[in-house]
């Protein structure tokens, strides 16, 4: 009788346990996650596509008729819609670069522009997408006189243009450009020279004029560096560098204005 009841409530405890067990109340399981994304090929996903779609050619319209703050905020709304694998991601980022830039917001276009370069380099509009961004510092740089941070990090960013991308138009352009801002930073250290050639203070100003020849030998600040530094020696008696830097001058500017008067040739000068 004793091993019978036992058995019955061994039976009854373990029959309680199971019914637990199933409807969950030990397990503590957690419900699956919500799906973030429709299912491909399902309604949902068809009817998100199709909204993407949409607002994707509203924003290609505004950027074609120039509408920069129109196609931001339909690309903002696109970028909410878009699956992260979506082929247009590029080109929204350059878009939203390109009306940023266009808008006089040259750092955040700056930014944009390089996701495409640094996360798709392998894109058709990588190596565009780099030259914008050093237009874009370029653009923070205007004036020769002020601040050179921003120009250097356009010549840098040009640089990368050349380096990571040889042989197409981009790199053909970020040249032309890198050698453009050279002449602007070779501008800026003449200009500093001329400043204290003014001031009678010749040793400072040959050190920039050096300067403008060392580091921007091709500029078009050059040559005039050059017979400023001659006059400069010329101050202050130092024949042995007016001989050697005239001789400099004779053999690659001899057309530069002033050259015939400063350096004459052993004949002239007899």
């Amino acid at each position: 009788m004793t091993v019978a009841r036992w058995n019955g409530v061994s039976r009854t405890a373990l029959a309680l346990l199971a019914a637990l067990l199933v409807s969950g109340c030990f397990l503590n399981k957690k419900s699956p996650p919500p799906t973030l994304s429709p299912e491909p090929g399902s309604e949902a996903a068809g009817a998100s596509a199709a909204k993407v779609d949409s607002i994707w050619a509203l924003a290609d319209k505004r950027f074609r008729r120039g509408d920069w703050e129109g196609t931001v905020t339909a690309l903002e709304r696109a970028n909410l819609e878009m699956l992260p694998v979506d082929p247009r991601r590029s080109r929204m980022h350059f878009m939203i670069g390109e009306s940023m830039f266009q808008q006089g917001d040259f750092l955040q276009a700056a930014r944009e522009f390089r996701r495409v370069s640094d996360d798709t380099p392998g894109d058709p509009l990588a190596p565009d997408a780099l030259l914008r961004a050093g237009d874009s510092f370029s653009a923070m740089w205007r004036r020769p006189e002020l601040d050179p941070t921003y120009g250097q990090t356009a010549m840098a960013t040009y640089s990368e243009v050349t380096n990571r991308f040889p042989g197409t138009t981009a790199a053909k352009q970020a040249q032309q450009r890198l050698t453009e801002l050279q002449d602007n930073f070779a501008w800026k250290q003449y200009k500093a020279g001329s400043y204290y050639m003014h001031l009678k203070a010749y040793d400072s100003a040959i050190l920039y004029y050096r300067d403008v020849v060392a580091t921007y030998p091709r500029s078009k600040a050059a040559p005039l560096a050059l017979v400023d530094l001659v006059k400069a020696y010329y101050k202050l008696g130092y024949l042995e560098d007016v001989k050697e830097t005239c001789g400099y001058i004779r053999r690659f500017h001899a057309n530069a204005k002033g050259v015939a008067e400063l350096c004459p040739t052993d004949a002239e000068a007899s």
